[in-house]
Formats: structure tokens, sequence, C-alpha cells
């Protein structure tokens, strides 16, 4: 007995890829447009560096530091102290004193650019957005005009340390 063995060809078949090149179209613009509009909403921040105490016994200057609290924000310079606490509370901040004393220490420091906010664990978060909008830039008034002039750019983020009175409670 003879066995037929046909051999099945079969075509290939072609890849129907317009549903995929569709998808494309759409995703690349899209992810573009995203990219640009997520760069606008990131804030940079700079970390301390490990070095920075040889290097800040170079150089005297001032290094500014803005401890937030629940109840008060102390404006004070790391080797010296405070300089002014602004008592406070949730519902009312006096932000027109607070400008003003950071635009006296930025006339008398030009050059600064940089600032530490160290923060209480309770401090929200919503009052650490708006204490870096006005520790960047404020509006002072002019004789017919507002302007608007960039205070200390350069943001650091750390942890308060606690107060005296905190401590010995512990």
């Amino acid at each position: 007995m003879k066995r037929f063995s046909k051999k099945y060809t079969t075509e290939a078949e072609e890849l129907n890829i317009t549903a995929f090149m569709n998808l494309m179209v759409i995703l690349v613009p899209f992810l573009l447009v995203t990219a640009v509009f997520s760069r606008i909403s990131v804030l940079e921040l700079n970390l301390p560096m490990l070095n920075a105490k040889e290097e800040s016994q170079k150089e005297v200057k001032l290094q500014l530091e803005l401890v937030l609290r629940e109840k008060s924000f102390d404006i004070q310079d790391a080797r010296l102290g405070l300089i002014r606490r602004f008592e406070r509370t949730d519902e009312d901040t006096r932000w027109d004193l607070f400008a003003d004393l950071l635009v006296e220490i930025k006339t008398r420091f030009p050059e600064e650019k940089s600032i530490t906010l160290l923060l209480e664990p309770s401090v929200r978060y919503k009052t650490l957005i708006a204490v870096m909008d006005h520790v960047r830039s404020a509006d002072v008034v002019q004789v017919t005009t507002v302007e608007t002039i960039e205070l200390f750019p350069d943001i650091s983020i750390g942890d308060a340390p606690q107060l005296a009175a905190e401590t010995e409670t512990k």
C-alpha cells in the first residue's frame, strides 16, 4: 500500500498592523504633550553636600534657615541664631511682614540665593507649599507699579530641631 503524503503549503499571512499604527499615532503626541506639563510642575530642590561643613569654614556668609513650626515661623542664621519669629495659626499668617523681612535680608545679602526649610512633622503640606512660594519671590510695591523680585530660589528641606521645652518634657 502506498501512502500519499500531501504537503500542505500555506502561504504566510500578512500581519495587520493598522490598529497598532493608529495607537502609536495617538500615543506619541499625547506623551510628548504631557511630558512638557509634568516638567513645569516639578520643583527642584538642592540637597546639602556631604562636604558642606568644610566649604563653610572657608567662607563666612549667611546660611539662612526657616524653621516651620505648628504655631510659628522662625527665620534664623545657622551660625548666629534666631533673627525673627512670626507667630501664626492655620487661618491667619502675616505674609506681608514675612515678605518684608525676607526682602530686607535679600537687600543686605543680594548674592545669597539659598534657604533651608526645616519642618516639624506636624506642619501641613499646604503650609509648606505656601511658604515655598513666598520664599522664592515677593511682590514689592514701587511708586506706581508692583514689581516681583526673586528672593531665595534655591530651597533645601530638612527636619526641624526640637525646642528646648519639648526636649525637657520628654
